[in-house]
């Protein structure tokens, strides 16, 4: 098995995903493009120690940019949203 902090880039922390995370117990995560939902999976609960129910996988596609005459393309990745059982959390922000 890969490490489980080259499998999770970061957490996505927006104004959707947060709501995600109240209403219905989901995590949003950026992830290695060529990760799969198992490696995911574990990568979490070994992580954050919590219990996965479920992933969903899906490939984001780069937008095209462009300054002046120049344009150009960001990178393609890849996001998880899973989600948790209902005893289980994580907690990005505790101190604040």
């Amino acid at each position: 098995m890969r490490d489980p902090y080259s499998i999770i880039v970061k957490p996505l922390i927006t104004e959707k995903t947060t709501g995600l995370k109240e209403e219905s117990n989901k995590h949003v995560f950026m992830v290695c493009p060529d990760a799969n939902k198992i490696e995911i999976k574990k990568a979490v609960e070994t992580l954050f120690k919590v219990s996965v129910v479920k992933v969903h996988t899906f490939n984001q596609k780069g937008k095209v940019k462009r300054l002046g005459v120049h344009s150009g393309k960001r990178a393609d990745w890849k996001k998880a949203i899973v989600t948790l059982t209902p005893e289980s959390h994580i907690d990005f922000f505790e101190s604040v």
